[in-house]
């Protein structure tokens, strides 16, 4: 039988808008309100926003927990967005994916959520 220590749900969607020039550091300031409310420990914290120039339109955006990580990669062009909420050990991703899409739902009223799927990590047998 396997065990996890870790779960990580992924968040795609389709119609994202960008609320701001800087859509990336709006989005990372999400993401850090999101832990703050868990149980979760942000360590660091760091957004990239692309011009298009190298990168298509968009942004990457992380914060580092103690117990993995909370990420945003957005296409802004093409409206997608796509979130991963990972943590290990007894802090629950849920309350913080809960926040984003909630969040994200109440400021972007065209936003679809694609998919939502939980998926357990850091499997290991019994010992």
């Amino acid at each position: 039988m396997m065990n996890a220590h870790g779960t990580h749900i992924f968040l795609d969607f389709t119609g994202y808008e960008a609320q701001v020039e800087e859509d990336g550091a709006w989005m990372l300031e999400l993401l850090e309100r999101a832990v703050a409310q868990s149980d979760a420990r942000n360590v660091h914290a760091n957004v990239v926003q692309f011009d298009g120039t190298v990168s298509p339109v968009g942004f990457a955006a992380v914060v580092l927990l103690d117990e993995s990580h909370v990420s945003a990669h957005c296409y802004s062009e093409q409206g997608w967005l796509a979130v991963d909420c990972f943590t290990c050990g007894g802090t629950d991703p849920a309350v913080i994916a809960d926040y984003i899409q909630d969040e994200l739902t109440k400021t972007m009223p065209n936003l679809t959520l694609e998919r939502r799927s939980v998926h357990d990590r850091f499997l290991h047998k019994e010992a």
